[in-house]
């Protein structure tokens, strides 16, 4: 262990399976803030190049992870707000023999999901600077009020636009 190098602590919940059913709101955020994937114009996102790539990767993920949908989400200028629900998965991430001979095909988490977006899009988008932060946010769902709440929110964030925290005006 190097010593040298800061300690992270993890947010997510200790001990939770995130490959099991349910509802997850996640935000990816730009590295720096930086406005890449379009504009808000008349508090509407207009994605560019960019901002497509993502939405089109977004959407891979159906097909990639059969055992997945995909909820609301929205691509904002430099961050992105989405809910997956994994469902039907049927069983839980294999701790036995044969899962670490490779022989069965475990559950994928979030993680391996955001992983698997967040990788892909670098690939895709291919700039010279880093693209999208170390981590992500993520939130599970545990009932119906709050998920109307956090589609509330992501339906709204363009309106919100300039109050928002990920907001940079220097575009």
């Amino acid at each position: 262990m190097n010593r040298d190098l800061p300690n992270r602590r993890s947010i997510r919940l200790h001990g939770y399976d995130y490959s099991q059913e349910g509802l997850y709101f996640v935000t990816i955020c730009v590295q720096g803030k930086a406005c890449l994937f379009g504009e808000i114009e008349n508090d509407e996102m207009v994605l560019n190049e960019a901002g497509t790539i993502i939405n089109d990767e977004w959407q891979y993920l159906k097909t990639k992870y059969p055992h997945i949908e995909l909820h609301e989400y929205i691509i904002m200028p430099n961050h992105f707000h989405g809910i997956i629900e994994i469902v039907g998965a049927g069983f839980a991430r294999p701790h036995n023999e044969q899962a670490i001979r490779g022989q069965a095909n475990p559950a994928p988490t979030v993680g391996n999901i955001i992983g698997y977006f967040k990788y892909q899009t670098i690939k895709k988008i291919n700039l010279s600077i880093k693209l999208w932060q170390r981590n992500y946010y993520e939130h599970i769902i545990r009932n119906e009020q709050t998920y109307g709440k956090i589609v509330e929110y992501i339906l709204n964030n363009p309106y919100n636009w300039e109050k928002d925290n990920y907001y940079n005006n220097n575009k």
